[in-house]
């Protein structure tokens, strides 16, 4: 396991340098793996570097894509998120944090209404075109939200617009521990709302 103070999503990429001799050793062990991958999970409290750290229970897969050896106990990794994870029970942090996990699909529910995402996808664009207006730079607002609104699944679909919000921690594990795709539509929704809100009292000053 791998606790960072970023809430990664399913299918963004992670670039990571590996220093520190515990994490050092856990990317010997992936390496070893047929399939190198780990689990990612947002600190709740705490630092990344040193331990002592309080860890969330959700994450994500990072699957190890290209790992380059930089010697002296130096790695330089590239990893894209996979599955959604949770965590059933924290091990030893001995030589590194472990836990067991399983894999946490969506849970039935309800279809996503795709009304209410274009409706979401069209708040989005509205708060790149705010973002742009207080940065005083043109940005190309509905190809951003395009480019994530390519993917046919929901689930894929949700987890990507929201990589492309500019939201706080607790907003991208909101979206993240959603147990349904209604209920992350619904924190996704909250999260442009918010960021849109903040915004509009940047201008506003």
């Amino acid at each position: 396991m791998f606790p960072l103070e970023v809430a990664m999503l399913p299918g963004e990429e992670l670039p990571l340098r590996i220093f520190e001799p515990r994490y050092v050793a856990m990317v010997g062990d992936c390496m070893a793996m047929p399939e190198p991958a780990f689990g990612v999970v947002l600190i709740a409290a705490g630092r990344e570097v040193g331990g002592g750290d309080q860890r969330c229970d959700v994450g994500a897969l990072a699957r190890i894509v290209d790992c380059q050896d930089l010697g002296v106990g130096r790695f330089r990794l590239r990893c894209v998120m996979g599955e959604r994870i949770r965590v059933r029970r924290w091990l030893d942090d001995d030589p590194y944090p472990r836990a067991d996990v399983e894999v946490w699909d969506d849970e039935p529910g309800d279809p996503v209404d795709m009304a209410r995402i274009e409706d979401v996808q069209d708040r989005m664009v509205a708060l790149f075109d705010l973002i742009g207006q207080a940065r005083g730079t043109a940005i190309r607002s509905r190809d951003i939200v395009a480019a994530a609104a390519a993917a046919a699944d929901p689930s894929i679909l949700l987890y990507a617009l929201a990589s492309r919000v500019p939201m706080g921690q607790a907003d991208r594990y909101a979206v993240l521990s959603a147990p349904t795709q209604p209920a992350r539509l619904e924190a996704l929704s909250e999260a442009v709302d918010t960021v849109t809100a903040m915004v509009e009292f940047q201008l506003s000053e």
